[in-house]
């Protein structure tokens, strides 16, 4: 089966053949670029841009990062050396990918280690539903059309 994903708007999309390695890096440029507490990345099998083209922006002397210039959503993690990994929240069906590794553990939010332990609101609670009925979602859905 194959692996599609794309950015929030559906400007770019892609597809590829199967998962490769992946892993969460707390480097502060991967945090930057994410907008997260860590960069979570997977590295695809014969990966295909099917739809648009990610723009790219040079963090290091070794890196690129591509990015959707239409809704700003961070897609690749791309190294000099050539190899590439997309996010994995770009995928339409994340939970596929297993995370094998940490990097970057020096720049780690102290408390991403808690995040376990933290309350959890379920959907179903009455403040939560109301919420979540009200929204309206202009996102592309996690298919191609």
């Amino acid at each position: 089966m194959s692996i599609t994903g794309g950015c929030q708007c559906g400007a770019v999309r892609f597809r590829a053949d199967g998962l490769g390695e992946a892993s969460i890096c707390h480097c502060r440029m991967c945090q930057k670029a994410t907008g997260g507490l860590f960069g979570p990345y997977v590295a695809l099998d014969g990966l295909v841009w099917t739809r648009g083209e990610r723009r790219r922006f040079q963090s290091s002397n070794k890196v690129w990062r591509g990015f959707c210039e239409a809704c700003g959503t961070p897609l690749t993690w791309e190294h000099a050396g050539g190899l590439m990994s997309v996010t994995i929240g770009a995928l339409d069906d994340p939970a596929r990918v297993r995370v094998s590794e940490q990097l970057g553990s020096a720049a780690k939010v102290p408390w991403v280690d808690d995040l376990p332990r933290l309350p959890v609101h379920e959907p179903t609670e009455p403040q939560a539903a109301a919420h979540l009925a009200s929204i309206v979602s202009r996102q592309h859905p996690d298919h191609d059309t």
